[in-house]
């Protein structure tokens, strides 16, 4: 299982770069501009998403201050109705508590059931800030390398205009 110290071992394991701060927890956007964490013009909010008949799982990866409704990814990913999926889900599938939902969770879905989703945005600006696993540390790393990571692990990455 991957929380704070697995996963910085592993980028420092797979020599990916990346610049680290901790905090005090931080459960929402809101609170991650108030705690003045660096770099938070790369900063990035996480969707989990099911869909309707709980097949389809997606971790939407946007900037923190993009708006997008659930209508409008459910349509770019061509997707059923979708919703919010459980703190349950997301403790059982990403091994995360709610307020400390990242990309790098996947790395704890070992039946890969969860594809993720990069706003292309965030591929555009090079770089994206999530947690580690952790609500009380984020990670500035290139976003290329977190999706290379990503698909090295056997997760699905799709880039999508959102």
């Amino acid at each position: 299982m991957y929380g704070k110290a697995e996963t910085l071992q592993l980028l420092d394991r797979e020599d990916i770069g990346y610049e680290f701060y901790e905090h005090a927890a931080v459960f929402t956007v809101t609170e991650a501009i108030a705690a003045d964490i660096p770099h938070s013009e790369f900063g990035a909010k996480n969707l989990f998403l099911r869909d309707d008949k709980h097949r389809a799982y997606y971790l939407v990866v946007l900037p923190d201050q993009k708006g997008v409704s659930l209508r409008e990814i459910q349509e770019r990913l061509r997707s059923r109705r979708l919703s919010f999926a459980s703190d349950r889900d997301l403790a059982t599938m990403l091994g995360l508590i709610p307020g400390s939902v990242t990309p790098l969770g996947v790395l704890n879905d070992v039946e890969h059931r969860v594809e993720v989703i990069i706003d292309r945005e965030l591929v555009n600006t090079g770089r994206v800030a999530v947690h580690p696993c952790d609500n009380t540390a984020t990670v500035l790393l290139a976003t290329s390398d977190l999706i290379k990571l990503l698909r090295r692990h056997g997760s699905t990455v799709r880039v999508v205009a959102l």
